[in-house]
């Protein structure tokens, strides 16, 4: 595991509102492919993808922010992060500014604070268009990526990189002094600033690969974090965002197949008394759930989840996210200081 933090650094949210928080993560980063490497052509791809891109303006009151969208369906959603439009609440405004110029209200179609990602509707005006849905498993890091949004409300404006790594679980700043997660999120040296968030990160064909989120952050001279690029930015895979997306469109909001199990970072205690380094304690079970159909009961303490490490309490969220009901997942934990083994058949969620 390892922190941000510990370079001096933090995490801020890309929208017009900030939010600071600590970076932890592990990484499963693959090493860059042999050969230079080389950029996207970048006026190609911006006169083919901008048209789908766009700029939402949020306001509520005496408060409010800007950040940015996709267009992902022909007949108007736009694909985007939670904290962009969390500041409306439920009384304020969402407009969305379209590339040709048009400004249009949005609805909300569903939020999934969790994974910070929302979608929202609006009427699209002519000239707008949908954004080629691409796929993230296969980036691999040195790959050329082209960041595109509206970055301190400069709408359609395009930056270029590359793919500096991924698999990043990074936690962000999320409504209620919750704590949202990015899964296996992308890394990317492509200039990204407070008002990119929710907006596209694409592969050199123009196809979306990404949901740019969040910056690493440096301390000014006075202490406060930094609010600009220093070439590091997250983004959440399309492959997850897509995922996410289909079901918030479909049902309103996004449920992980159901586990049935509550846990929490092993207690201190606990861990010297059987030496474990990591692990989550097992609070309660769902009575007749997955988990304890499983075999699991309170007090176990699971250290691994799908062959990885449970470190951070959100081992069994991340290693469920992106599988069905019915699926198979593989647990280790420990009963008493006894090493066992299980597999928990995911269910519909309640």
């Amino acid at each position: 595991m390892w922190s941000l933090a510990a370079a001096g650094a933090g995490i801020a949210l890309v929208s017009g509102l900030l939010g600071g928080a600590i970076v932890h993560w592990t990484a499963d980063s693959k090493a860059a492919a042999g050969g230079a490497v080389t950029s996207c052509a970048a006026s190609t791809v911006a006169e083919d993808v901008l048209p789908a891109v766009v700029t939402l303006m949020v306001s509520n009151g005496s408060t409010g922010g800007n950040g940015s969208g996709s267009i992902i369906r022909s007949g108007g959603h736009i694909l985007t992060n939670d904290h962009v439009i969390s500041p409306a609440g439920s009384t304020g405004t969402i407009d969305v500014l379209y590339s040709g110029g048009q400004t249009v209200r949005a609805t909300v179609v569903g939020r999934a604070p969790r994974v910070d990602l929302a979608v929202v509707k609006a009427d699209p005006p002519r000239g707008a268009s949908t954004i080629t849905i691409g796929r993230s498993a296969p980036l691999r890091v040195g790959q050329p990526v082209v960041a595109l949004g509206s970055p301190l409300g400069l709408s359609g404006t395009v930056t270029t990189g590359i793919v500096s790594a991924l698999g990043r679980d990074v936690p962000v700043p999320a409504d209620g002094g919750e704590t949202a997660v990015l899964p296996g999120a992308i890394q990317t040296d492509a200039a990204i600033n407070p008002g990119n968030s929710g907006g596209a990160l694409v592969d050199c064909a123009g196809a979306l690969v990404g949901v740019n989120t969040a910056i690493a952050t440096v301390p000014s001279a006075s202490g406060d974090a930094g609010g600009g690029s220093v070439g590091i930015g997250f983004a959440v895979p399309v492959d997850v965002a897509m995922m996410v997306a289909d079901q918030l469109i479909a049902q309103g909001r996004f449920s992980p197949p159901y586990v049935g199990v509550s846990v929490a970072p092993i207690p201190a205690a606990i861990a010297d008394r059987f030496g474990l380094t990591h692990g989550l304690f097992v609070q309660a079970v769902t009575p007749a759930g997955p988990a304890q159909q499983a075999g699991l009961r309170p007090g176990d303490i699971i250290t691994a989840v799908e062959r990885r490490a449970a470190i951070g309490s959100d081992s069994l969220f991340l290693a469920t996210l992106t599988k069905q009901p019915g699926d198979r997942v593989a647990v280790e934990y420990t009963r008493a200081g006894t090493a066992e083994q299980t597999t928990i058949t995911l269910g519909s969620p309640p």
